[in-house]
Protein backbone atom coordinates (compact mmCIF):
# COMPACT_ATOMS: atom_id res chain seq x y z
CA UNK A 1 0.00 0.00 0.00
CA UNK A 2 2.82 2.67 1.13
CA UNK A 3 4.28 1.73 -2.57
CA UNK A 4 1.93 2.76 -4.34
CA UNK A 5 0.90 5.63 -2.18
CA UNK A 6 4.25 6.88 -2.46
CA UNK A 7 3.78 6.95 -6.24
CA UNK A 8 0.23 8.04 -6.81
CA UNK A 9 0.98 11.35 -7.98
CA UNK A 10 2.85 9.80 -11.00
CA UNK A 11 0.14 7.00 -11.93
CA UNK A 12 -2.33 10.08 -11.98
CA UNK A 13 0.07 12.47 -13.83
CA UNK A 14 1.10 9.77 -15.88
CA UNK A 15 -2.55 8.40 -16.98
CA UNK A 16 -3.60 11.73 -17.48
CA UNK A 17 -1.26 12.80 -19.74
CA UNK A 18 -1.31 9.53 -22.21
CA UNK A 19 -5.11 9.69 -22.42
CA UNK A 20 -4.35 13.62 -23.44
CA UNK A 21 -1.90 12.92 -25.70
CA UNK A 22 -3.81 9.99 -27.35
CA UNK A 23 -7.25 12.29 -27.49
CA UNK A 24 -5.99 15.24 -28.67
CA UNK A 25 -3.79 13.14 -31.40
CA UNK A 26 -7.15 11.56 -32.66
CA UNK A 27 -8.73 14.84 -32.62
CA UNK A 28 -6.43 16.46 -34.54
CA UNK A 29 -6.41 13.74 -36.98
CA UNK A 30 -9.98 13.48 -37.76
CA UNK A 31 -10.20 17.03 -38.13
CA UNK A 32 -7.78 17.00 -40.90
CA UNK A 33 -8.53 13.71 -42.36
CA UNK A 34 -12.40 14.69 -42.55
CA UNK A 35 -11.08 17.43 -45.25
CA UNK A 36 -10.06 14.98 -47.60
CA UNK A 37 -12.99 13.59 -49.93
CA UNK A 38 -13.37 10.42 -49.92
CA UNK A 39 -16.10 8.84 -50.34
CA UNK A 40 -16.90 6.31 -47.68
CA UNK A 41 -14.11 7.80 -45.25
CA UNK A 42 -15.39 11.54 -45.20
CA UNK A 43 -18.72 10.59 -44.47
CA UNK A 44 -17.86 8.77 -41.37
CA UNK A 45 -15.63 11.07 -40.16
CA UNK A 46 -17.76 13.90 -40.35
CA UNK A 47 -20.43 11.87 -38.47
CA UNK A 48 -18.54 11.74 -35.77
CA UNK A 49 -18.77 14.27 -33.11
CA UNK A 50 -15.44 14.90 -31.49
CA UNK A 51 -16.07 18.60 -30.45
CA UNK A 52 -15.53 17.15 -26.92
CA UNK A 53 -12.21 16.73 -26.83
CA UNK A 54 -10.96 19.64 -26.47
CA UNK A 55 -13.11 20.02 -23.30
CA UNK A 56 -12.04 16.97 -21.62
CA UNK A 57 -8.28 17.50 -22.30
CA UNK A 58 -8.74 20.95 -20.47
CA UNK A 59 -9.66 19.07 -17.54
CA UNK A 60 -7.46 16.67 -17.03
CA UNK A 61 -4.45 19.62 -17.46
CA UNK A 62 -6.38 20.62 -14.34
CA UNK A 63 -6.32 17.43 -12.89
CA UNK A 64 -2.77 17.33 -13.92
CA UNK A 65 -1.91 20.58 -12.50
CA UNK A 66 -3.30 20.02 -8.75
CA UNK A 67 -1.74 16.54 -8.40
CA UNK A 68 1.86 17.72 -10.07
CA UNK A 69 1.79 20.61 -7.38
CA UNK A 70 1.95 17.61 -4.97
CA UNK A 71 4.09 16.04 -6.65
CA UNK A 72 6.17 18.98 -6.38
CA UNK A 73 5.92 18.90 -2.76
CA UNK A 74 7.40 15.51 -2.00
CA UNK A 75 10.02 15.61 -4.48
CA UNK A 76 11.31 18.83 -3.84
CA UNK A 77 10.79 20.41 -7.05
CA UNK A 78 8.71 23.65 -6.08
CA UNK A 79 11.21 27.08 -6.73
CA UNK A 80 11.79 28.43 -3.23
CA UNK A 81 14.07 31.65 -2.40
CA UNK A 82 16.04 30.61 0.74
CA UNK A 83 19.16 32.55 0.63
CA UNK A 84 18.16 34.26 4.05
CA UNK A 85 17.08 30.92 5.84
CA UNK A 86 20.47 28.90 4.98
CA UNK A 87 22.41 32.25 6.35
CA UNK A 88 20.37 31.75 9.86
CA UNK A 89 22.47 29.51 12.51
CA UNK A 90 21.38 26.05 12.36
CA UNK A 91 18.70 26.34 15.09
CA UNK A 92 16.75 29.10 13.57
CA UNK A 93 16.83 27.66 10.13
CA UNK A 94 15.53 24.62 11.58
CA UNK A 95 12.75 26.25 12.90
CA UNK A 96 12.09 28.81 9.88
CA UNK A 97 11.76 25.86 7.39
CA UNK A 98 9.63 23.95 9.49
CA UNK A 99 7.17 26.98 9.92
CA UNK A 100 7.19 27.54 6.47
CA UNK A 101 6.22 23.39 5.92
CA UNK A 102 3.34 23.93 8.47
CA UNK A 103 2.45 27.17 6.57
CA UNK A 104 2.00 25.03 3.68
CA UNK A 105 0.08 22.37 5.03
CA UNK A 106 -2.00 24.70 6.61
CA UNK A 107 -2.66 26.99 3.40
CA UNK A 108 -3.68 23.57 1.72
CA UNK A 109 -6.02 22.18 4.09
CA UNK A 110 -7.55 25.71 4.15
CA UNK A 111 -7.85 25.91 0.21
CA UNK A 112 -8.84 21.66 0.18
CA UNK A 113 -11.82 22.50 2.72
CA UNK A 114 -13.77 25.43 0.96
CA UNK A 115 -12.88 23.64 -2.58
CA UNK A 116 -14.50 20.08 -0.10
CA UNK A 117 -17.60 22.99 0.30
CA UNK A 118 -17.75 24.33 -3.09
CA UNK A 119 -17.99 20.69 -4.84
CA UNK A 120 -20.78 19.85 -2.06
CA UNK A 121 -23.06 22.62 -2.63
CA UNK A 122 -22.23 22.54 -6.52
CA UNK A 123 -24.08 19.49 -6.79
CA UNK A 124 -22.11 16.78 -5.07
CA UNK A 125 -25.11 17.60 -2.93
CA UNK A 126 -27.81 16.86 -5.46
CA UNK A 127 -25.31 13.72 -6.60
CA UNK A 128 -25.43 11.78 -3.42
CA UNK A 129 -28.84 12.25 -2.42
CA UNK A 130 -30.45 11.10 -5.24
CA UNK A 131 -27.87 8.07 -5.42
CA UNK A 132 -28.62 7.15 -2.09
CA UNK A 133 -32.23 7.57 -2.94
CA UNK A 134 -32.83 10.63 -0.20
CA UNK A 135 -35.53 13.47 -0.96
CA UNK A 136 -33.11 15.96 -2.23
CA UNK A 137 -35.64 18.83 -1.60
CA UNK A 138 -34.18 22.58 -2.65
CA UNK A 139 -31.13 20.99 -3.06
CA UNK A 140 -30.10 22.40 -7.15
CA UNK A 141 -28.89 20.12 -9.46
CA UNK A 142 -26.02 21.72 -10.06
CA UNK A 143 -24.10 23.18 -13.55
CA UNK A 144 -22.97 21.27 -16.31
CA UNK A 145 -20.32 22.01 -18.78
CA UNK A 146 -21.00 23.38 -22.10
CA UNK A 147 -19.93 20.53 -24.33
CA UNK A 148 -19.61 17.36 -22.41
CA UNK A 149 -22.55 18.60 -20.27
CA UNK A 150 -20.63 16.56 -17.27
CA UNK A 151 -21.39 17.99 -13.45
CA UNK A 152 -18.93 21.04 -13.09
CA UNK A 153 -18.57 19.31 -9.57
CA UNK A 154 -16.67 16.34 -11.22
CA UNK A 155 -14.13 18.99 -12.56
CA UNK A 156 -13.53 20.43 -9.26
CA UNK A 157 -13.28 17.91 -7.02
CA UNK A 158 -9.53 18.22 -8.32
CA UNK A 159 -9.26 21.29 -5.87
CA UNK A 160 -9.90 19.74 -2.54
CA UNK A 161 -8.21 16.06 -3.76
CA UNK A 162 -5.13 17.76 -4.63
CA UNK A 163 -4.86 20.20 -2.37
CA UNK A 164 -5.70 17.42 0.72
CA UNK A 165 -2.66 15.44 -0.99
CA UNK A 166 -0.72 18.10 -1.15
CA UNK A 167 -1.08 19.06 2.46
CA UNK A 168 -0.27 15.00 3.84
CA UNK A 169 2.99 15.37 1.22
CA UNK A 170 3.83 18.61 3.33
CA UNK A 171 3.22 16.72 6.74
CA UNK A 172 5.03 13.99 5.73
CA UNK A 173 7.91 16.36 4.76
CA UNK A 174 7.69 17.90 8.37
CA UNK A 175 7.85 14.46 9.64
CA UNK A 176 10.84 13.58 7.80
CA UNK A 177 12.69 17.11 7.93
CA UNK A 178 12.09 17.15 12.06
CA UNK A 179 13.89 13.63 12.13
CA UNK A 180 16.65 13.78 9.87
CA UNK A 181 16.89 17.08 9.25
CA UNK A 182 17.12 16.41 5.35
CA UNK A 183 14.29 17.95 3.16
CA UNK A 184 13.89 16.51 -0.23
CA UNK A 185 16.13 17.42 -3.14
CA UNK A 186 15.20 16.66 -6.76
CA UNK A 187 18.74 16.56 -9.01
CA UNK A 188 17.21 18.57 -12.50
CA UNK A 189 20.25 16.46 -14.20
CA UNK A 190 19.67 13.12 -13.20
CA UNK A 191 16.83 11.21 -15.55
CA UNK A 192 15.39 8.29 -13.63
CA UNK A 193 16.59 5.04 -15.13
CA UNK A 194 19.62 6.35 -16.56
CA UNK A 195 22.91 6.01 -15.05
CA UNK A 196 24.72 9.23 -14.85
CA UNK A 197 28.00 8.70 -18.02
CA UNK A 198 31.42 9.83 -17.43
CA UNK A 199 32.51 12.64 -18.57
CA UNK A 200 35.16 13.37 -21.45
CA UNK A 201 37.42 15.17 -19.01
CA UNK A 202 37.22 12.23 -16.68
CA UNK A 203 37.98 9.37 -19.57
CA UNK A 204 41.22 11.61 -20.17
CA UNK A 205 42.49 11.90 -16.62
CA UNK A 206 41.37 7.79 -16.31
CA UNK A 207 43.65 7.25 -19.61
CA UNK A 208 46.59 9.19 -18.34
CA UNK A 209 46.65 7.18 -15.31
CA UNK A 210 46.28 3.76 -16.87
CA UNK A 211 49.08 4.30 -19.58
CA UNK A 212 51.98 4.34 -17.43
CA UNK A 213 50.49 1.33 -15.60
CA UNK A 214 50.19 -0.36 -18.65
CA UNK A 215 54.22 0.38 -19.69
CA UNK A 216 55.20 -0.89 -16.12
CA UNK A 217 53.35 -3.70 -16.42
CA UNK A 218 54.89 -4.27 -20.02
CA UNK A 219 58.33 -3.43 -18.73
Amino acid sequence: MKKYLDHLEELIIASLIGAATILIFVSVAHRYLAGFPIPVLQDWLLSLNLSWAQELCIFMFIWMCKFGAAYGVRTGIHVGVDVLVNRLPEGWRRKCVLLGLFGGALFTILIGTLGARFVWENGLHYALFTALGIGTGDVPEGPTTPDMELPTWIVYSAVPLGSYLMCFRFLQVMRTFARTNQLPHHDHTHVEGIEAEESPEESVKGAVVLEPQAQRGAL
